[in-house]
């Protein structure tokens, strides 16, 4: 026997979405939080359990999976504001620690 979770993250569907979100607002506000830059499809959901349960898994158990995009890692990190420092702040940062001696 084996026992694996998997744990989506937001998965488009049409019923779901056209209840929850008629209008896209929180769909706009969700894919903002995701680094893959999408919402997760209903067939990448199936092809990751279909895997788990295939023999290609059979030696995988006990996983939690996630399957997010990358959503939870990236809303629990204490750096995740540097997202909005823009190419030049970045570019002035480089520079700042280029001229420090020892690094």
């Amino acid at each position: 026997m084996r026992f694996n979770v998997i744990q989506p993250g937001p998965i488009k569907t049409k019923g779901a979405f056209s209840r929850l979100d008629p209008t896209g607002a929180f769909e706009k506000e969700m894919v903002s939080r995701i680094p893959c830059g999408r919402l997760g499809t209903v067939e990448e959901l199936a092809n990751l359990a279909a895997f788990l349960c295939s023999d290609y898994a059979s030696w995988i158990n006990g996983a939690v999976i996630r399957f997010d995009g990358g959503e939870e890692v990236f809303i629990s990190g204490e750096f995740n504001s540097l997202q909005k420092v823009t190419k030049e702040q970045w570019d002035t940062m480089e520079e700042l620690i280029r001229k420090t001696k020892g690094s």
